[in-house]
């Protein structure tokens, strides 16, 4: 399935620019969010493609920050200021993130690596333990990332899917939350999979999660409103 990384990164950075360019032509904290943590998703499957070819632990690094720590977290930040609109909660949340991504950064790059044969035939979510040295604080800051990530963009999905079913009202925005909630869990059931060493399957999930939160988003904002009947 190598070749799988390859149309991620392709559907990813046209959603980035669909979400950008929506945020450039009706603004939106929240756009520029949600387009920033897509950015990262398509960093982190274009960082796969390169390691697909060639080994470099610097790729190597970006392709678990980006992946692994930042993705979920910037996407779920975006849901945060969409759903949050009064006071300075969605606010302070986002420079609390910036700052614990900056540390995060930090940790990863400065991080020794360990040597060793890497098998470019192999993906890197199989080896990336040989080779990337992570401190107790680095894997606490994955493990955070990633719940509160899933919790805001998965859990946000599926309250605001949950609020137009209960008003009757938008249907393609409660369908388009409910393909994005189930886009945002892929890569987790993905990981799930490379534990119990289906390693190639990781990249299906995070295709198919890109599909899935793409083809959510254009139904989301598609300016239907029928009852969801």
């Amino acid at each position: 399935m190598t070749y799988i990384p390859y149309l991620s990164t392709i559907v990813t950075f046209a959603f980035v620019i669909a979400v950008y360019t929506r945020y450039r032509q009706r603004g939106g904290v929240h756009l520029l969010l949600w387009a920033v943590g897509l950015l990262f998703y398509g960093i982190g499957t274009l960082s796969e493609v390169s390691l697909s070819l060639t080994y470099n632990i610097f790729v190597l690094k970006i392709w678990y920050l980006t992946g692994a720590m930042l993705t979920a977290a910037w996407l779920g930040q975006g849901t945060v200021h969409l759903l949050i609109r009064k006071g300075s909660a969605a606010r302070v949340t986002t420079w609390v993130l910036g700052v614990v991504s900056a540390l995060a950064l930090f940790l990863v790059l400065s991080a020794p690596s360990l040597s060793g044969n890497y098998e470019i035939a192999r993906p890197a979510s199989e080896q990336y333990k040989d080779f990337l040295t992570r401190g107790g604080l680095t894997v606490f800051l994955t493990i955070l990332l990633n719940i509160y990530g899933t919790l805001t963009l998965v859990g946000g999905a599926i309250y605001s899917a949950f609020l137009f079913w209960r008003k009757r009202i938008l249907a393609n925005r409660m369908f388009g939350n409910v393909l994005i909630a189930a886009g945002a869990l892929s890569p987790a059931v993905g990981g799930s999979m490379l534990k119990a060493g289906l390693g190639d399957m990781l990249y299906l999930s995070e295709f198919v999660g890109a599909i899935l939160m793409y083809i959510g988003f254009v139904m989301a904002t598609s300016g239907r409103s029928e009852s969801p009947d």
